[in-house]
């Protein structure tokens, strides 16, 4: 309709946006140094000998986040949804291949890395190679349902890989809380649950906005 006025993302969407943004930073912001130092930049994090050796699983895993995360934040914005729908479903596209690859990619690093004990145990391998199942699945889950004009089940299944994938956000932010509250990063079995914890966290918050999202509503009478 001529004269209508661009919808506007409200003031409440931005917050989420800056929130999630913000969030998504410190695993993505370390990972995009790791890989200009393999295109050849100057070395600014401790060197990994797992980096060098297989550059490409790791810098497809961090892009391929990277573009999950942050696109994936701008999918769950009711005003995208509801006024720019073709956009919202281009960029879906985009955010499909890439939640796919990083699920990939971070199943086949669990698997084929040779990780110190100390940095991944039986727990955090299992967990990790259960979660990123998990993350494909639930997207390719996401693209089925609403092929099949399932709104409900498409958001529910993508708010869910949204929080295994940023669990790697979560995990960054409690190790942070660890290492100020006790003064020693944790190792071995501890490392394995409070990484775990993170996506145990994660996934009961994205259950909570899910029951609130989809609940029966009661009309007064």
């Amino acid at each position: 309709m001529k004269g209508r006025k661009l919808r506007t993302i409200s003031s409440r969407e931005w917050m989420f946006l800056a929130i999630a943004l913000i969030y998504s930073f410190v695993p993505i912001f370390g990972g995009l140094f790791r890989i200009a130092e393999l295109l050849g930049g100057d070395a600014i994090l401790p060197a990994n000998s797992r980096a060098l050796a297989y550059p490409m699983p790791i810098a497809v895993h961090v892009l391929s986040s990277f573009v999950f995360c942050i696109l994936g934040a701008l999918q769950f914005l009711p005003s995208v949804r509801r006024y720019h729908l073709g956009l919202h479903r281009m960029m879906g596209r985009v955010v499909a291949v890439a939640g796919c690859m990083s699920a990939m990619t971070g199943l086949w690093m669990t698997h084929f890395f040779a990780f110190p004990e100390e940095l991944q145990g039986t727990l955090l391998y299992w967990v990790r190679i259960v979660l990123s199942l998990a993350m494909a699945g639930l997207i390719i889950w996401a693209v089925i349902a609403i092929r099949s004009r399932s709104i409900q089940g498409h958001a529910s299944a993508m708010l869910r890989a949204y929080a295994i994938a940023q669990g790697a956000s979560t995990q960054a932010f409690l190790g942070i809380g660890w290492i100020i509250a006790i003064g020693a990063e944790p190792q071995g079995l501890l490392r394995d649950v409070i990484m775990v914890s993170a996506w145990g966290l994660n996934i009961l918050v994205a259950e909570f906005l899910i029951s609130k999202m989809f609940a029966p509503r009661t009309i007064a009478t």
